[in-house]
C-alpha cells in the first residue's frame, strides 16, 4: 500500500457514495457538503430507492447515479432528465464496480451493506483508491482477498465503523497505512463494546427475551440486524475478525472491553506501556470526516466531547462469554480462518433473521451458528467464487438446522 503522501496530493477529492440513501452515505454526504473547494461527490449509489437516488442528485449534483437494482435503470434515467439533470444514470453491480475503479472518483466510501459490497469494494481497491470502509462484509468474508488488493493497487483504507478508526487515528502515521501489517510497537489492540440491552444479565435470564427487547439499543439507533448483533455481541466478534485483517494481529491480541458510555471508542497498547484512546461523542460523521479529509483534519459538524456533561466517568467490564457465546465464536472462527468466518457470518444472518420473525429464541442465535459452523469445517479463502459458494452453502446449512432450534407454536 502506498504510504508516501503529502498535503498537497489531497488538495480535492472526487467521492462516490455507495450506499448513499442508507445513514452511513447521508453522513458522508453531509460532511462533502461542508467542504465544497475541497471534496465533490462525484458518483452517487444505491440499492433500489429510486426516488431517493435521485433526490440525492437534485441537492448534490454528481456526475453519475447507480442504482444496483438493474430494473431500476428507466425510472432512474427518466427521473434524472424530468428533474432537469445532467447525471448519466446507471444500473447493474456490474456499473456499480466498473464507476467505483472509474476516473471520476479517486475516493469511495464504501456503505453498500451486506456481500452486495463486496465486489465494488474489491474494484476499487485493485484501483488504488482511497476507500472509506463502512461494509463489514468485505473484510469478514473476504478479508485475506481485500488486504491483498490493496496492497497490490496501491489503495488506502480507512476504516469508518467507529472501533476501526479510532484504532486508525491512534497508530503513527506510517503504520496506519500498513494493508494488514502490524506495527513492530503495537501491543495489543482494545475494542470497546456497549453491551447491547442485556448488559449485566445472566444467560438463563436471556432465554425468553423478546424481538422488541433485542432491538431497543440504550445508546444507538439502527436497524432490527445490526441491533440484534449488539444484543449478542456478535456485532463485535465481527470487528475482531476486521480488525484482524486491518492491522496484522492475531485475535489473542485484539480484546474487547465492555464500555457502556461508548465514548471512548477503542484504544492502542504498545510494547512500551503506553496506551492511547480515541474519544468523542457517538456520530459517524467524526470517521468519515478523517477519511475524507486525511492526512489533515476538518470540519465535520460534530461537537466536542464535554466529559462532565457526559456523566464525568468512564467504566469499563469484561464481557461475558457465557451469556454471550457469539463473541467466542467469532474468536473460534477467525483463529479456524480460511472460510469459516464467511459461515459464521452467513449463518449469523439467517439465524438472526429467524429470531426478528419469531421462528427462534434469543439463544438460539448462537447454537445455530455454532452447529453450522462445526458442519462445515474450514477451507481455503482464495478466490471471491469460492468464497460466494460457501456462503451459499452456509446459508443453506443454517436453514436446514433451523428445525432444530424452532420455537413452539
Amino acid at each position: 500500500m502506498d504510504t508516501v503522501a503529502s498535503s498537497a496530493d489531497f488538495n480535492r477529492h472526487d467521492v462516490a457514495v455507495l450506499g448513499a440513501t442508507g445513514s452511513i452515505g447521508g453522513s458522508a454526504l453531509d460532511v462533502i457538503a461542508r467542504h465544497p473547494q475541497r471534496l465533490r461527490a462525484t458518483v452517487l449509489g444505491a440499492g433500489r430507492n429510486v426516488d431517493a437516488l435521485i433526490e440525492l442528485c437534485r441537492v448534490h449534483r454528481p456526475l453519475h447515479a447507480v442504482i444496483d437494482d438493474a430494473d431500476g435503470f428507466t425510472a432512474l434515467r427518466d427521473g434524472l432528465a424530468s428533474a432537469g439533470l445532467q447525471t448519466r444514470a446507471h444500473a447493474g453491480a456490474e456499473a456499480v464496480s466498473a464507476l467505483a475503479a472509474g476516473d471520476d472518483c479517486d475516493t469511495v466510501v464504501a456503505a453498500i451493506v451486506g456481500a452486495a459490497g463486496l465486489p465494488s469494494t474489491l474494484a476499487a481497491a485493485r484501483a488504488g483508491k482511497r476507500l472509506l470502509l463502512a461494509n463489514k462484509e468485505s473484510l469478514v468474508l473476504a478479508g485475506e482477498l481485500l488486504m491483498a488488493a490493496a496492497r497490490d493497487g496501491g489503495a488506502t483504507i480507512v476504516p469508518i465503523d467507529s472501533e476501526h478508526n479510532a484504532i486508525f487515528q491512534c497508530l503513527p502515521a506510517p503504520d496506519r497505512l500498513a494493508a494488514g501489517q502490524a506495527s513492530a510497537g503495537l501491543a495489543r489492540i482494545i475494542l470497546t463494546a456497549s453491551g447491547g440491552p442485556f448488559r449485566g444479565r445472566s444467560r438463563a435470564s436471556l432465554a425468553d427475551v423478546s424481538v422488541e427487547e433485542a432491538v431497543k439499543h440504550p445508546k444507538w439507533s439502527m436497524g432490527p440486524k445490526i441491533s440484534v448483533d449488539s444484543a449478542t455481541l456478535m456485532n463485535k466478534g465481527l470487528e475482531v475478525i476486521e480488525a484482524h485483517h486491518l492491522f496484522g494481529l492475531p485475535g489473542k491480541r485484539i480484546d474487547v472491553l465492555v464500555h457502556p458510555q461508548s465514548l471512548v471508542h477503542s484504544m492502542v497498547e504498545f510494547i512500551d506501556g503506553s496506551t492511547l484512546a480515541q474519544l468523542g461523542l457517538p456520530d459517524m460523521r467524526t470517521a468519515l470526516a478523517v477519511g475524507l479529509g486525511w492526512p489533515d483534519r476538518v470540519e465535520s459538524g460534530v461537537s466536542g466531547l464535554d466529559l462532565l456533561a457526559q456523566g464525568g466517568r468512564l467504566d469499563f467490564e469484561k464481557p461475558d462469554l457465557e451469556a454471550f457465546p457469539c463473541l467466542q465464536l467469532a474468536y473460534d472462527a477467525l483463529a479456524a480462518g480460511g472460510t469459516a468466518p464467511a459461515v459464521l457470518n452467513a449463518a449469523n444472518e439467517v439465524a438472526v433473521a429467524a429470531f426478528l420473525e419469531r421462528r427462534i429464541g434469543f439463544l438460539s442465535i448462537a447454537a445455530l451458528v455454532a452447529d453450522t459452523l462445526a458442519a462445515l469445517p474450514a477451507g481455503p479463502a482464495d478466490s471471491l467464487e469460492a468464497l460466494e459458494d460457501v456462503d451459499q452453502h452456509a446459508r443453506r446449512q443454517a436453514i436446514q438446522g433451523l428445525a432444530a432450534h424452532r420455537m413452539p407454536a
